[in-house]
């Protein structure tokens, strides 16, 4: 299995407990800086950009068992021998499976807004959407907000997607490979199968948005038995946007105890 190196930034006093954040598909390490910034008041905080998002280096393969290679190699590169992971969607569902296939490496775990299941839901509107983006034609990223508005309707939405849209040269392109993320979606929402991996035996914190139906018990226990089951109210998928003050808490409340 191919490893990616990923390109990373650092918060915090190096001799604090270190806490790993991991982002959503679609999504880079620049989503959580407010969020990291305010726990590296207690952890050194590490942001990641997952391969192919962000910073990080494109590859053909994105799959959950690469991305937690990706994020093992990471830790034993700066011999990190234990972190808490907190991971958010896609990378919730990194963090699940490197605690199921590592729990030693796991300190506390913190999965937001996502279960270790397959989703029906299917990214194939969005990417072909953004696939059709006449890039050559923009003069500002205002034109492919408008442009993408009638097949993606939420605006914070289609603002998030146009971060990937980057000005280079004078030229608009996508930081991300398209083609690349329309492959993987499949592997995105779905779950690999864990076999007869034992259950994670330690406590897991699991933060759902009371607007969201992505978090249910009956999806969580069997492979988290000692899970903690925690709902935001007001909040939807984003929920460490919608809601960052009651994400924060729980997230400090549960690292610190």
């Amino acid at each position: 299995m191919a490893v990616v190196d990923l390109a990373y930034s650092e918060l915090g006093r190096p001799d604090a407990a270190p806490l790993i954040i991991l982002h959503g598909f679609f999504a880079s390490s620049r989503n959580w800086k407010f969020i990291a910034d305010k726990l590296a008041d207690s952890h050194r905080v590490f942001l990641l950009d997952l391969r192919n998002h962000g910073a990080s280096p494109h590859h053909p393969l994105m799959d959950y068992p690469a991305m937690a290679e990706d994020v093992r190699r990471f830790m034993l590169q700066r011999g990190l021998t234990r972190a808490s992971l907190l991971g958010h969607s896609m990378g919730g569902k990194i963090a699940m499976w490197l605690a199921l296939n590592a729990p030693d490496v796991i300190d506390k775990l913190i999965i937001a807004d996502i279960a270790p299941v397959a989703y029906s839901h299917s990214f194939e509107k969005i990417l072909s959407a953004l696939k059709t983006l006449p890039l050559a034609a923009l003069s500002n990223r205002k034109q492919a907000e408008e442009k993408l508005a009638e097949a993606i309707p939420d605006l914070s939405y289609r603002q998030f997607l146009l971060q990937n849209l980057v000005l280079l040269d004078g030229h608009y392109r996508w930081r991300v490979d398209l083609d690349i993320f329309d492959r993987s979606a499949p592997y995105i929402t779905a779950f690999p199968d864990a076999g007869n991996r034992a259950p994670y035996q330690a406590t897991a914190l699991f933060i759902a948005g009371a607007e969201s139906n992505f978090v249910k018990a009956e999806a969580v226990f069997p492979l988290f038995p000692l899970a903690q089951l925690k709902t935001l109210a007001g909040a939807g998928h984003w929920l460490h946007v919608q809601q960052p003050g009651s994400f924060l808490a729980a997230v400090q409340d549960f690292l610190c105890a």
